[in-house]
């Protein structure tokens, strides 16, 4: 089994997020860099099947040269092989990136075979487009199911199960496919110092393709409000005893 993880390295989520001047990117002078959280899933799956199954397992990334970090990182937790296409360290629109990734894979599969599978993020934690898994399918040829929380293959078809409100769909493709994941597909294990050390002398390919004319225009980015948080006081002293309980049984936590 051949399983391909596509991956973006992103400014780590935890940090405050500002936005340039112009708003058109992210301002990154004090930020640190990984991969997005869905993306993290996508190559523990990757790692996973192909422990369970035997084969290969490749993680591929289209950024700066500085996104050799994300691709070592990948390797250390038990991918194979990488494919790096070194951007020109602009934001490449969702079009001109699944036209590389799509040239990547057939270039990759020209010389090793097809991929079974090819993993994506549901979307990526700072442009959040949606877009490149679907439009590396469409352009592919195969089927794809987006939003993933599980994966199952056998039988030369994957299962996949998708939350809705109210339960889980569940979709079943032919492999190949393409699929898109979401945090929560499994617990993505940490890179160990051995798995640091092997991960050196693993391969990376590098390319560097060509930026097509942006055919999509970016009017701008903007910070989406914070949720915010509220407190209810419940009581003051023993007084709020039996609020607490009430709440604690709302909860399941007593009977």
């Amino acid at each position: 089994m051949r399983v391909l993880a596509c991956v973006k390295r992103v400014p780590m989520t935890g940090g405050r997020i500002v936005l340039t001047e112009d708003a058109q990117a992210i301002d990154t002078r004090h930020l640190g860099f990984a991969v997005s959280p869905h993306e993290e899933c996508g190559v523990e799956e990757a790692v996973r099947l192909v422990e369970e199954a035997g084969g290969e397992s490749v993680v591929l990334t289209l950024g700066p040269s500085e996104a050799e970090e994300q691709l070592r990182d990948a390797m250390a937790i038990g991918i194979d092989r990488a494919i790096h296409l070194v951007g020109d360290g602009d934001e490449w629109d969702p079009q001109a990136t699944a036209g590389a990734v799509v040239d990547a894979i057939r270039a990759d599969e020209a010389e090793h075979g097809p991929f079974d599978l090819v993993v994506f993020g549901n979307e990526s934690a700072d442009s959040g487009g949606y877009q490149v898994g679907i439009r590396v399918a469409h352009a592919l040829g195969r089927p794809v199911a987006t939003g993933l929380k599980r994966i199952d293959i056998g039988d030369g078809t994957a299962r996949c199960e998708q939350e809705v409100a109210g339960g889980r769909d569940v979709y079943v493709l032919p492999l190949p496919a393409v699929v898109t994941v979401k945090e929560g597909l499994n617990l993505p294990r940490y890179p160990s110092v051995p798995g640091r050390l092997r991960a050196q002398k693993k391969p990376v390919a590098t390319a560097a393709p060509a930026r097509p004319a942006s055919r999509l225009q970016k009017l701008a980015l903007r910070v989406p409000e914070g949720g915010g948080t509220t407190a209810e006081v419940l009581g003051h002293g023993p007084g709020a005893a039996p609020a607490v309980t009430r709440l604690l049984a709302d909860l399941g936590v007593i009977e």
